[in-house]
């Protein structure tokens, strides 16, 4: 969001010098090896993240016994693609139709569901587009150049540490016949949040 979102907000800004000190201490300590917080950090960006979520979000659009499953028990259907972990022992998925958008938000935190999305952008854990999606979602959502009929509902859903949230994109019309790791590349991040369509 260009706009309200910067990327550099001062609190996070604040908060990432305290950790990247506490990282530092910790290491000069000897309390903390820095390979093992370098493995971690890779793995969070490389072998999690949207690309598991679009996959998943493919093979609910080409499969409707795995939609049907996915809308009923999403960290079950999205476990059985092996996606499952940290941050994602409890994950609803939420459906966007002609009449109905969905958009999460964590208006507390940063809660996020890791094992199909990744490490949450920074505008997500801001405090602007935390307050604002809530009272004003229709702007938010025109600042990601979203901007969906009147008539069409946008409901906003709050992540907390007990259940976090993915959106199910609609599938782009035209698109019959192509197959899931087509379709998974049309799918994105923001997209399964609910900050743009795909």
């Amino acid at each position: 969001m260009p706009h309200d979102h910067p990327d550099h907000d001062p609190l996070e800004e604040g908060a990432a010098l305290r950790v990247r000190a506490l990282e530092e201490l910790m290491i000069a300590k000897g309390l903390v090896d820095p390979a093992a917080l370098d493995a971690i950090v890779e793995y969070y960006e490389r072998e999690t993240g949207p690309r598991n979520g679009a996959a998943v979000v493919a093979r609910a659009w080409t499969d409707p016994d795995y939609r049907a499953w996915l809308l009923r028990d999403g960290t079950a259907a999205i476990a059985d693609m092996g996606f499952s972990g940290f941050q994602g022992e409890h994950i609803r998925v939420l459906e966007n139709t002609y009449e109905v958008h969905n958009l999460v938000v964590c208006t507390l935190c940063s809660c996020y569901p890791w094992p199909v999305l990744g490490l949450p952008p920074t505008w997500y854990k801001s405090a602007a587009y935390r307050s604002r999606a809530v009272r004003e979602p229709r702007s938010v959502l025109a600042e990601f150049g979203v901007v969906l009929p009147e008539d069409m509902q946008v409901r906003v859903w709050d992540s907390t540490a007990e259940i976090r949230y993915l959106v199910l994109p609609q599938r782009p019309e035209g698109t019959d016949g192509q197959d899931t790791a087509t379709l998974a590349t049309m799918v994105t991040r923001n997209g399964m949040i609910g900050t743009a369509r795909l």
